[in-house]
Formats: C-alpha cells, sequence, structure tokens
C-alpha cells in the first residue's frame, strides 16, 4: 500500500475509534455505531445494506469484471462491564465498554474500505461485514438466517482479531482450529426438601451437587482423548436462602460452560455432562433436569484461505508473522461465517498488556499504533486475492 494514502486516513481513523470507543454499544443495540459504518462507507463510494442481523451493516465495493468475491468482517459490539482506566476517550455509558476492541476491528475494516475505494486496485468484489453482537448474543448467526451469504455471496470470509502481547507490527496466521466452540450447559438435581437437622426426613440435593460438581473434571480428565483440548466448567450454582441456614431446598441449580475444537469433543462433552448429572441422580435418589444450549461452533481455518491470509500477512509484517499460535478456549461466532464459505480468521498484534489489561478486562484498550498494520492486511489481502 502506498504509506501517503494511510498516512492522510490515520489522524482521521484514530479519532474515529476514540469516538467508538467513548460511546460503546452492547448487542444488537448498535444504532449509533452501525450509523456511523453506514455514513462513511456511503460517503467512500460503496454500495451499502443496512439492518441485516438487526444493525448489521454491509459495505460492498465491486472494482472491474473480475469473478471472485470475498467477505472481510469486523465486529462491532461492546461489553456490559465498568471501564476503570482514565483516559481521554473512557466510556461514556456506565457500565458499559470496548473491552475487547471491535472498536478498533470496525475502524480497521472502514480505513481499509475508504482506501479501496480510492485506489481502486483489484479486480473483483468485497463485502465488508460489519457484524453485531459477536459477545454471545448470535450476531453472526443471526446474519446468517437473514441471507448474509444469499444477498452477498463469498468464496471466502475473512476475520481478524486483536491480541495482546504481539507486537503492534507482528501477525499470526495459523491453519486448523483457532477458538473453541462456546456452549452452556444447564442440570437442575431435585430432591425432596427438609429441615436441615433432619436430614434423613428428605433427599438432599445439596450433597448430591457437590458429587456433580467434583465430577466433571473426569469428563476432561478420563473420557476425552488427552490429546484433544477441552473445557468444562461448573459457573453458577444456586439453592436455597442464607436467610433460612436450617432449610435443605428441594432443588439446586447449577450452570457453566464446556469448549472444544472438534465436533467429535463437542458431542462428547454434551453426552458425558448429561450422564454424571443423572447418574449422580441416580445415585441419590434423586431426579436430574438437563440441558446443553449449543451457542458457537470452533473456529477452525481452512488450509487455502489460510495461506492467502498468511501471504498478505507476511508482504506487510515480513517475517514477523507466526504461523505456530496457540489455539484460544474463547469462542467467536465468526464460526457461523466461516461454516457457510471457506473462512480465516487472523490474529493482529495490539502490543504489551499494559498492567495486565487483556481482553475483557476494564482496563484494555484497543492501541492505536496497529492501525497501520492492520488496515494494511485488509488492503493487502483484497489487492493480491483480487489482483488485478
Amino acid at each position: 500500500m502506498n504509506k501517503s494514502d494511510l498516512e492522510q486516513d490515520l489522524e482521521f481513523l484514530v479519532a474515529l475509534r476514540r469516538d467508538l470507543h467513548a460511546h460503546p454499544e452492547l448487542g444488537f443495540e448498535e444504532e449509533r455505531t452501525s450509523a456511523i459504518v453506514a455514513q462513511h462507507l456511503e460517503e467512500a463510494g460503496l454500495n451499502v445494506h443496512r439492518g441485516l442481523g438487526g444493525t448489521g451493516v454491509v459495505g460492498t465495493l465491486t472494482v472491474g469484471n473480475g469473478p471472485r468475491s470475498i467477505g472481510l468482517r469486523a465486529d462491532m459490539d461492546a461489553l456490559a462491564m465498568p471501564e476503570t482506566a482514565d483516559r481521554p476517550y473512557k466510556s461514556t455509558v456506565p457500565g458499559k465498554m470496548h473491552a475487547c476492541g471491535h472498536d478498533g476491528h470496525t475502524t480497521l475494516l472502514l480505513g481499509a474500505a475508504r482506501l479501496l475505494a480510492k485506489r481502486r486496485s483489484f479486480n473483483g468484489t468485497v463485502h465488508f461485514i460489519f457484524q453485531p453482537a459477536e459477545e454471545g448474543r448470535g450476531g453472526a448467526k443471526r446474519m446468517v438466517e437473514d441471507g448474509l451469504f444469499e444477498l452477498f455471496p463469498c468464496d471466502a470470509v475473512y476475520g481478524l482479531h486483536n491480541m495482546p502481547g504481539l507486537a503492534i507490527d507482528e501477525m499470526a496466521v495459523v491453519e486448523g482450529p483457532q477458538l473453541a466452540s462456546s456452549d452452556s450447559w444447564k442440570v437442575r438435581l431435585t430432591g425432596v426438601g427438609t429441615h436441615g437437622a433432619k436430614p434423613h426426613l428428605g433427599r438432599d440435593p445439596i450433597t448430591a451437587a457437590g458429587q456433580f460438581i467434583s465430577s466433571l473434571q473426569s469428563i476432561v480428565g478420563r473420557v476425552v482423548d488427552p490429546l484433544q483440548p477441552a473445557v468444562v466448567s461448573a459457573c453458577s450454582v444456586q439453592a436455597g436462602d442464607p436467610k433460612a441456614l436450617n432449610v435443605i431446598p428441594d432443588f439446586i441449580d447449577i450452570a457453566g460452560t464446556a469448549r472444544a475444537y472438534t465436533p467429535e469433543v463437542r458431542d462428547q462433552l454434551e453426552e458425558e455432562i448429561g450422564r454424571l448429572a443423572h447418574g449422580v441422580a441416580d445415585m441419590f435418589g434423586i431426579r436430574a433436569d438437563y440441558e446443553f444450549i449449543r451457542r458457537i461452533p470452533p473456529v477452525v481455518n481452512e488450509a487455502d484461505t489460510t495461506r492467502r491470509a498468511l501471504c498478505a500477512a507476511q508482504t506487510v509484517c515480513g517475517d514477523k508473522v507466526r504461523t505456530s499460535f496457540p489455539p484460544s478456549t474463547a469462542g467467536d461466532d465468526f464460526a457461523y461465517f466461516a461454516g457457510e464459505v471457506p473462512g480465516c480468521y487472523v490474529w493482529l498484534g495490539n502490543g504489551p498488556a499494559i498492567d495486565g489489561a487483556l481482553h475483557h478486562n476494564t482496563g484494555y484498550d484497543f492501541n492505536d499504533n496497529a492501525i497501520p498494520t492492520g488496515v494494511n492486511f485488509w488492503t493487502t489481502l483484497v489487492e493480491q486475492e483480487l489482483a488485478a
């Protein structure tokens, strides 16, 4: 990319990123953000479609008559958490902040759209996909269900996420699993409530729950192939009333998360959590009700799209591209896009994690110094894949 093109836009992009940071919006509430995105895309001369997936925006740019079309995705939503760091562009909305860098992702993709529209240095079609509600609210699935790939056919789709700990001129592009499936599970153990001093007159669900929770780790430790990563965590336990400490309750609710990188292990986790819940219930003579909620599939980078993304990253970052990088047990619903067409999800360096501020930390911030690398990557990817 002509460096002067990006230099001319850099001040604008930094100001835009900080404005988005100061005005965070949760999933499916990104009215202000999507309006800003649509405005800048239209001003750059793109065809703009609003409202896909609720607050999603897709900008389309076609140059020449090349038959190939690709999709580039940025997520727009913030998180429901306070911002504790003191900075000039700190969140102006109590209890909401951009703690994962989606303000940066939106800015990078807008910057690439503006430069590509100006340079028109490719031959084909690019769909700039601005997705709502990545943070667990199902925005990607909603866009797919609303006809994303019927309205905007793509031969490949690409996603990018910032990564604290990698330098701002460093990227990671790796074939295979990148992010785990993210599923939820719920168990209710129902017994017979009784006086806490007379447990023999009831059926105690609390003791059964203790057995169940401690047994959960045997799934990963003794059932799943040790060469296959997996996580099962109990994250919520609710029963009884702290004002009635002489009452054994009738039931206890336990809920948590399950993570895997393959469909087979995902199926295994669903089956085994239920088996343990019903087994413990039988052992204690009580009832188990079990629900496994499939939320997000794993993100797995396809070989050919990964090769193309790697070529672009190496053009931009040279030898500062990692081709070996550990997958994350976090989830990203980019998986729904990559489940429809070949996809690749790459990592962009965000610099050091200042004071330990990683993703979803109240002190986190996207590093504006990473904007040139990110915009260069998106633009180079388009120019290489859709070579004029």
